[in-house]
């Protein structure tokens, strides 16, 4: 606090310098913000003023024109010259905010303009926690003209990004007594604050609501379904609004493209192309990226390709989804000299663009070329590695077997290592067979007590005790696991046919062809043993007998998509399938053979990366 008084204090005594006079008066009843200023008689306005107030580039501008203000004694120009200074200094990112709130003090009855403004500027700021107390003071000051279809906008936006969702549902209820609840401004505030705490559910009850719709009711309801990871009824919502004629703009384009990738609807997404195309919508750097990443997720990577390769002038973000795409797809040696050539076009990589190709080395398990790397970005980028960069190393060494190096790794870190990276090593001692190690990390390390109520370490102990067949192990998780009401995300995969996106589940019986599926799994199952298929029981990690685990075996989510796309598509054509989970053995296996048998090609992208299943081999070569 008192660093932030002496910020105060100092831009007031320089202020002062420009004025001749001013008096800083210091109060304890306001702890916050304590300072006021009271101002002299003001002086009369001159054109030089006029043209400055429109000139405003720098805070110290800001400050001379504030300071001629001060001495001008007509109030009109006064007003309109003030409110210029005020809004450079609270909106311009060469503002300051904590002058703005030194002018916003010094206002003996400030109208709602000034308050708007200023909660405005604090919901983008680094700290919209601000924005909340000078809205309590609007509430509760005797001479504030209160908050009105203007405040509440912001306020709304501040509650989203602090997830003050008890609050944001408070002020929701203000609204309504207020009469303001119709206002289509306001009533874009909700959607956006509803869907940025989570609620996508409670939005979309507010857009329900709405008697007129704009872009932006349509677009921030469409982008909260994606961040709910409810991409199917967003993709739904924005072929609504296309059907009611509403002009989808940028970040349209740009939501649906992400709700596209998540769900792999690779024909939605390239409807979305074509209203690009057609209707030229938003820049090319944007929807440009959007659309690589959409291909990309989507087991297109020709098409992203293409994308790229038409973009005139590509920033760091179209080189980084590209080297993305193509290390997700296994082609880790295009991955690299995508790469150096934007190294050669004088173009630094970000954060992001090291993570994409950290990832190409570790899906190749390229483990000195993943270090020289890791190395380069402080040495040459100056860039300081993250936890993201320390997982991908992690990653790396225990995918190709160095268990001990990438133990010690995570011990010599500088930064605190997360749960996730022990969780990597451990299931890399469960698939290489070191449990010894696995079982001292798991407890002489105590990882539930550093994220108890993470789901994921649970499921992995649990499945490193079945592994090697130590159920009462498994049952202390699953007791654990129930004590703390949670659940073990189910499998589920996705396939999108004639532009519609289907979902499955493992053993799912609930979609309306299930019965046709079921049989053809049967007929697929019954062609697989010819061939000299042998289920992987070991897989099942339950205490089960045989053909009980033959039979989760076969209802795998994978298994039932690939079902439904040889009874719904043409011999020939290629089957996409997004899978959340990571592919198991078994699954593996199988796909192979049936993209050998069916002669199809079957492309996967499960929570690791993309499988392309052709002729009966896998793009991995079994790495993954």
């Amino acid at each position: 606090m008192g660093r932030k008084l002496a910020i105060l204090v100092h831009l007031s005594i320089k202020l002062g310098r420009l004025m001749g006079h001013i008096s800083i008066q210091i109060s304890k009843s306001n702890p916050r913000f304590p300072i006021t200023l009271s101002l002299p008689p003001i002086p009369p306005a001159t054109p030089l003023m006029v043209s400055l107030a429109m000139e405003i580039t720098s805070l110290s501008q800001a400050m001379q024109l504030h300071a001629q203000i001060i001495k001008s004694p007509n109030p009109n120009n006064r007003t309109r010259n003030l409110i210029r200074v005020f809004t450079f200094a609270a909106l311009s990112t060469a503002g300051d905010l904590t002058y703005a709130h030194l002018i916003l003090n010094s206002l003996s009855t400030p109208n709602s303009f000034f308050h708007n403004t200023m909660i405005r500027a604090y919901s983008q700021s680094s700290d919209p926690t601000h924005a909340m107390y000078l809205f309590l003071s609007m509430l509760h000051q005797p001479t504030s003209t209160g908050p009105d279809k203007f405040t509440y906008p912001s306020i709304l936006k501040s509650c989203a990004r602090l997830k003050q969702i008890r609050v944001g549902k408070q002020i929701h209820g203000l609204l309504y007594k207020s009469g303001l609840e119709p206002d289509q401004y306001v009533m874009n505030g909700l959607i956006h604050m509803y869907s940025g705490c989570g609620e996508s559910g409670l939005a979309y009850k507010v857009f329900g609501k709405m008697r007129e719709r704009d872009v932006v009711s349509w677009t921030s309801m469409i982008d909260g379904f994606v961040d709910d990871d409810r991409t199917v009824d967003a993709i739904r919502l924005f072929e609504e609004m296309m059907e009611e004629g509403v002009q989808p703009n940028e970040a349209t384009v740009v939501s649906v493209l992400r709700a596209c990738a998540d769900a792999g609807a690779i024909g939605v997404g390239r409807r979305v192309h074509g209203v690009v195309e057609e209707r030229k919508i938003g820049s090319e750097a944007n929807v440009r990226t959007a659309l690589i990443d959409m291909y990309a997720k989507c087991g297109s990577v020709s098409s992203a390709r293409e994308v790229f390769d038409g973009i005139t002038n590509k920033d760091v973000f179209a080189w980084t989804a590209m080297i993305f795409g193509l290390a997700s797809h296994g082609l880790c040696k295009e991955a690299v000299t995508l790469f150096d050539q934007m190294e050669f076009y004088s173009l630094r990589p970000d954060e992001r663009t090291m993570t994409a190709i950290l990832s190409a080395c570790r899906n190749a398990g390229w483990v000195s070329e993943g270090f020289a790397y890791f190395k380069s970005m402080q040495a040459k980028f100056g860039l300081k590695p993250t936890i993201q960069h320390y997982g991908c190393m992690v990653d790396l060494l225990a995918r190709a077997g160095h268990l001990y190096e990438a133990e010690e790794f995570i011990r010599k870190m500088p930064i605190e290592p997360d749960v996730v990276l022990w969780r990597t090593l451990i299931w890399a001692c469960k698939v290489h067979g070191d449990i010894d190690r696995s079982d001292r990390l798991m407890k002489d390390l105590e990882l539930l007590k550093m994220d108890s109520y993470d789901c994921g370490s649970y499921v992995l102990f649990g499945n490193v005790y079945a592994s090697a067949r130590k159920w009462h192990g498994k049952a202390k998780m699953r007791k654990l696991m129930n004590q703390k009401g949670l659940l073990k995300p189910p499998g589920c995969s996705r396939i999108e046919v004639d532009g519609i996106v289907h979902e499955f589940t493992a053993g799912d019986s609930g979609h309306i062809e299930a019965e046709k599926i079921y049989a053809k799994l049967d007929e697929v199952e019954e062609i697989l043993k010819a061939e000299g298929y042998d289920p992987k029981l070991s897989e099942v990690l339950l205490e089960i007998d045989e053909q009980e685990k033959a039979s989760q075996l076969r209802h795998h989510s994978e298994k039932l998509a690939v079902a439904f796309g040889l009874i719904k598509t043409s011999p020939g054509t290629d089957i996409r399938i997004v899978k959340n989970l990571r592919s198991c053995e078994d699954c593996h296996s199988v796909m192979k053979l049936i993209s050998n048998i069916y002669q199809r090609d079957i492309i996967v992208r499960d929570r690791i990366r993309f499988h392309h299943f052709i002729n009966g081999d896998c793009s991995c070569k079994d790495y993954w």
